[in-house]
């Protein structure tokens, strides 16, 4: 599979697919890494004040763990290069004018989005318009 950097055929060819289930951000102490080993997060970040995972709500309710917002998981399909200029600007600017906030994780092949579950069809759609728009 070969990586794309291309701006417009980035956004023409994203494809943006709403990953089904709810995820939470939860933060570990810094030496929560076997716990993060036994939840199979979806991402995870190493801070300075501690781990911070994206994982299932289902999951983090039945380890206790607090969270605040509830998200959906948008992933663009297209295989952006990790060198790609502009991606992440131009989604985020897309979904600000709707007044959407997303998170934004890049995998090796993809880009994650998590944005709020009440708005993730409406997430969906605006990123599927720009798609549109850069196609035509």
């Amino acid at each position: 599979m070969t990586s794309i950097s291309d701006l417009n055929e980035l956004l023409a060819s994203m494809e943006p697919v709403l990953q089904d289930g709810a995820f939470v951000f939860v933060t570990v102490p810094t030496r929560g890494f076997a716990l993060a080993a036994e939840t199979n997060p979806v991402a995870a970040v190493m801070e300075a004040e501690g781990l911070t995972l994206v994982l299932p709500q289902a999951q983090a309710d039945a380890l206790r763990f607090g969270y605040g917002t509830v998200f959906r998981q948008l992933t663009l399909t297209v295989h952006s290069s990790l060198d790609a200029v502009g991606l992440t600007a131009a989604v985020a600017t897309r979904l600000a004018a709707h007044g959407i906030p997303a998170n934004v994780v890049a995998g090796y092949y993809h880009d994650h989005l998590f944005v709020p579950q009440d708005r993730a069809e409406e997430a969906l759609e605006a990123l599927r318009a720009l798609g549109r728009e850069r196609a035509a």
